[in-house]
């Protein structure tokens, strides 16, 4: 199959693509996790356990391959909190049962967005899983199979076309949050840049032969952490939500991922940026916090950082919606196209064994550092091997880095790559990017300077201060190599600690229904009407969402009817307006109750609509079986206000009490009013 789709791409390469310089596939698929009762990966906050859906995840694939189709590569990008190292490691075997060797470590990179609000329990190391109460199966499965069928559908509609790539400055969406440590770097080198966080956004448009756009990937440096650690929806967070505005707009407001267009927003070098420009601020006094501890009279969980919305769903989409509109406007001013070969290259590093040389006198080991943390059993705190990896499009290089760089240790590796790549032969118009969050995680990593500040970031820098010369030293020997078109070695393959994982989260026992109700009933039903810019929400009997995660479908869906036996569905459960909300009600009995609550925008076309709620429920404790169900809300209205305004109406003296405060008197009026009919 594989030879065969080879050979049918050449042959159209060559009577349609004369004019185009590449091979392009793109995919998308769903990845999101279990909806209920799982902890959430990135806060590290135990009680912050999934019970709902705000914005489902997804993973969206790039397959680019020279115009000759003798060589490609797959840049993913994933709405999770970042790859794992046992994540990438599925997901290649899993490629390599479908596709051979045509897909591997070498050309494939997998890079997460770092959203804080999706479920965990997908590492095979102590510390990334101890919140998660260990490793969770379906979290890692939802990933695996959603990021290979991505990548098998962009294999699959894979056509000649070319890639043009953009930059410009985005502004009031990402702040430093750690300045002081920013502020160790020299001052010489900080001198060089206008701001402490990178405000540059760097756009890559895919179109096809025709110039019809097909795809877009945009990077930009911020943490996905809008939604803040109260949060128990999964969301796709900011970025997420700007990729839905972007693939709506081209798409024509179709349905979330029901469209051919796809748009990622990936990560960069985020370490030290958040999207709460606002600042962190006392809750208590206002005040801003301390700026070398972020502690208010010396307690930490008096300092919170928010904004710019009023909470932070509306922060989410003010920053979401910064990134769709400065993308948007470099996807549609985009003229610089790319050409020339593509290529890769890649290596698994093991970082205890790496030796930094100071000066000519002094060297320094990782290892020390590396054996502080670890753990024998049942497996290591963190990872060992790291995976590195450059993957070229002509000029334009993407640099995978296996962690959260800062922001000036993400623009030393990328001036020290780019340095490398043109000093061996690139054109000096090559331009790098960073890749934040691929393949592995190893953490974070700050520049030398930053280190000896010990802010979060410093003291979460694995490897010790010397890390990001060492990440350093390997990204441009992969540049070196790649240019002199040198092989590398594989280096060090990761462990598998699948089989040894331990999990204390427990599974769903069995589903009950109170006496005199049903799985799907509405127990708190609509009202007959609502005007345009309100909300809706209706309550069903429910079910565990663990039972099924509903992949590639939805747990309800907003509804418009059109006739009397069909009703088009307008709204699921990764649309932005809607929310899936699951809650226990009763341990002991198995009950539980789902609240769908839908925003009415406020140009909604009139009409009659209903909410629907689908799951599965395990009503058998002594069986493993499920049962479908659904449920349906009673038809309602959605109106438009119109306010009737009637002279005749400041004839009441409740109107006259106000004109009169304002100044204005009733016999002012009372000629208007006596020559109206």
């Amino acid at each position: 199959m594989d030879l065969r789709f080879l050979f049918l791409s050449f042959i159209f390469g060559q009577v349609c693509g004369q004019n185009t310089n590449f091979i392009i596939g793109t995919g998308i698929a769903d990845i999101t996790g279990p909806a209920a009762e799982i902890d959430m990966m990135g806060y590290a906050n135990p009680a912050q356990t999934t019970s709902g859906i705000h914005l489902r995840q997804y993973s969206r694939a790039f397959i680019v391959a020279d115009s000759a189709n003798k060589s490609r590569v797959v840049f993913v990008n994933v709405d999770a909190c970042m790859i794992s190292q046992i994540l990438q490691i599925k997901v290649i075997e899993k490629l390599k049962n479908v596709f051979g060797s045509l897909y591997n470590e070498s050309n494939v990179c997998l890079s997460g967005i770092h959203t804080h609000s999706g479920p965990g329990g997908f590492h095979q190391y102590v510390l990334l899983d101890v919140t998660s109460l260990g490793f969770v199966n379906q979290s890692l499965n939802s990933l695996v199979d959603g990021i290979v069928m991505s990548i098998e559908r962009a294999n699959a509609n894979m056509k000649p076309g070319n890639i043009f790539v953009n930059e410009g400055e985005l502004l009031d969406s990402n702040i430093n949050r750690s300045p002081s440590a920013y502020l160790n770097n020299p001052a010489d080198e900080r001198a060089k840049y206008k701001y402490d966080v990178d405000k540059n956004m760097t756009v890559l448009k895919f179109v096809d032969a025709s110039n019809k756009p097909i795809g877009m990937i945009s990077w930009f440096a911020v943490h996905c952490t809008s939604m803040n650690n109260t949060n128990h929806l999964i969301s796709s967070d900011n970025k997420g939500y700007a990729a839905q505005l972007f693939e709506a707009a081209i798409n024509n407001n179709s349905l979330p991922v029901k469209g051919k267009f796809i748009a990622a927003f990936a990560q960069s070098n985020l370490g030290d940026v958040s999207p709460n420009i606002k600042g962190p601020h006392c809750i208590n006094t206002g005040k801003p916090c301390d700026i070398l501890t972020s502690t208010c009279e010396g307690k930490n969980e008096l300092c919170i950082a928010s904004g710019p919305g009023k909470d932070m769903f509306d922060s989410t989409k003010i920053i979401g919606e910064n990134q769709y509109k400065k993308a948007m406007d470099l996807f549609n001013s985009a003229k610089s196209m790319l050409s020339g070969p593509v290529d890769f290259r890649h290596q698994f590093v093991n970082m205890s064994n790496i030796t930094i040389k100071i000066n000519d006198t002094y060297s320094v080991s990782l290892l020390f550092t590396y054996l502080f943390l670890q753990a024998s059993e049942p497996y290591p705190w963190q990872p060992q091997i790291a995976s590195t990896q450059l993957l070229r499009l002509g000029d334009f290089v993407i640099i995978a880095v296996p962690g959260e760089f800062t922001t000036m240790s993400g623009r030393r590796t990328r001036d020290a790559v780019r340095d490398s790549l043109i000093k061996n032969g690139l054109p000096s118009t090559t331009k790098t990017v960073i890749a934040g969050l691929a393949n592995t995680y190893t953490d974070y990593i700050t520049t030398y300077e930053e280190y000896q500040i010990q802010r979060y970031e410093g003291a979460s820098t694995i490897y010790g201060p010397h890390t990001l010369k060492a990440y350093i030293n390997q990204f441009v020997f992969l540049a070196e190599a790649m240019v002199l078109n040198k092989t590398v070695p594989v280096g060090p393959k990761p462990p598998n600690y699948l089989s040894s994982q331990l999990s204390f989260n427990l599974p769903v026992v069995y589903d009950g229904q109170p006496s005199g109700q049903v799985f799907g009933q509405a127990i708190k039903d609509v009202s007959l009407k609502y005007l345009q810019n309100s909300t809706v929400s209706v309550t069903f009997v429910s079910a565990n969402p663990r039972n099924n995660l509903m992949t590639e479908k939805t747990f309800l869906t907003v509804e418009k009817q059109n006739s009397s036996t069909d009703w088009e569905v307008i709204a699921t459960d990764s649309s932005w307006n809607t929310i899936f909300a699951w809650e226990r009600t009763s341990t002991l009995f198995g009950e539980s109750i789902a609240t769908i609550t839908w925003d009415i925008p406020a140009d909604q076309p009139t009409g009659t609509y209903r909410i629907r709620h689908f799951g599965y429920a395990k009503p058998n404790p002594l069986s493993e079986a499920i049962k479908e169900f659904t449920g349906s809300s009673k038809p309602f209205q959605v109106v438009t206000k119109k306010l009737k305004f009637d002279w005749r109406d400041f004839n009441r003296p409740q109107y006259w009490r106000y004109f009169k405060a304002l100044g204005h008197y009733k016999k002012k009026y009372q000629n208007l009013y006596n020559t109206i009919p």
